[in-house]
């Protein structure tokens, strides 16, 4: 059985429900914030809407005010450097946008991983 990402937030977030994952990625993500400190707390009751929405405008705002703390975060939660340098960060919205993915997408690949094996 291979690990098969989706290719945006909204079908990540649509599969985790699917497979009946999603109060997990939301566990996980909060693990993963409060592990680097930059507390966030999604409640499990939370949309999908919310979480996307949510989730980029936190990351936007470490980029923007604390970028140290930011790099640590992606650090702990073990996003792939190589995407990351690949991302264009001319426009800040966008640039936090693709980082959101980039995080939902490594933390479901967490959640997905723990389930299946």
């Amino acid at each position: 059985m291979n690990f098969i990402a989706p290719i945006n937030t909204d079908l990540l977030l649509e599969e985790s429900q699917k497979e009946d994952l999603y109060l997990k990625l939301i566990e996980q993500i909060n693990k993963d914030f409060n592990l680097a400190n930059e507390g966030i707390d999604f409640p499990m009751s939370i949309s999908p809407e919310d979480l996307k929405i949510q989730l980029h405008e936190k990351i936007y705002r470490l980029i923007q005010y604390k970028f140290a703390e930011y790099l640590n975060l992606l650090y702990i939660i073990d996003v792939s450097e190589d995407q990351i340098k690949k991302l264009d960060g001319s426009d800040l919205v966008q640039l936090a946008e693709q980082v959101s993915f980039l995080i939902l997408k490594r933390e479901w690949q967490k959640v997905w991983f723990r389930n299946k094996f």
